[in-house]
């Protein structure tokens, strides 16, 4: 096995892991553990370049496992239909969450399709998978705040969405693939940038999770 197919497949793990967690600490929270924006963009691009790049190329390693990640994704869109309304403006009726809801995956869809028609299926592909990993690397150091604590959080999905980031950075940002046309530089400082994120969000999340165990409570960031 070269490199390459190492990489490929230690970030479908890395990320099968991440999905794992989230669907079992979001039923044991009774929350969602992945911030919508990022959910909605996840199963999008999963299932958009699970039909689309089979319909180009055939049956593929990475087509396969976009596969099963769309699937793990719609089991954590079950947590967020779920419990997800607990979030949401008290004062505005349960519709509007479910309506706010299905337009954001609608959008979502329109985005990845956008990335598509403009810099083609790999590249487009390529391109919006990173930028929507930053987006989802921010979001988590959101929802910790903004939970002010660790529900529906966990270290298992912290590290491992950490591990399979940089598994892709180096694969088509430092070593390259030939359908990318080599090493690309935006991927690259994009992983980077990913990665320190997500170090902060592990310091942050394991400081919470102490003061939780030593029964602090009240704001445990600042």
């Amino acid at each position: 096995m070269d490199i390459k197919t190492s990489l490929l497949l230690l970030s479908g793990l890395a990320w099968t892991i991440v999905y794992i967690d989230c669907i079992r600490i979001g039923f044991k929270h009774k929350t969602y553990a992945i911030p919508f924006w990022a959910l909605a963009l996840n199963i999008s691009w999963e299932i958009l370049h699970t039909i689309l790049d089979y319909r180009s190329r055939g049956i593929e390693t990475q087509i396969i496992i976009n596969g099963v990640w769309a699937i793990f994704d719609i089991a954590v869109f079950v947590t967020f239909f779920r419990y997800g309304k607990k979030y949401f403006p008290k004062n505005l009726k349960s519709g509007w969450f479910y309506a706010w809801s299905i337009s954001g995956i609608i959008i979502s869809f329109m985005i990845q399709y956008i990335f598509i028609r403009e810099y083609g299926l790999i590249m487009g592909g390529g391109y919006a998978a990173f930028l929507q990993n930053l987006l989802m690397s921010a979001l988590f150091i959101a929802m910790l705040v903004q939970r002010n604590g660790s529900e529906g959080q966990s270290l298992i999905i912290a590290v491992s969405k950490w591990i399979g980031t940089m598994a892709p950075t180096l694969l088509f940002g430092y070593i390259g693939s030939n359908s990318m046309g080599g090493p690309n530089y935006l991927m690259f400082a994009t992983g980077i940038i990913i990665a320190i994120v997500d170090l902060v969000y592990i310091i942050l999340l394991v400081k919470v999770k102490n003061a939780e165990r030593k029964g602090v409570s009240g704001k445990v960031l600042f």
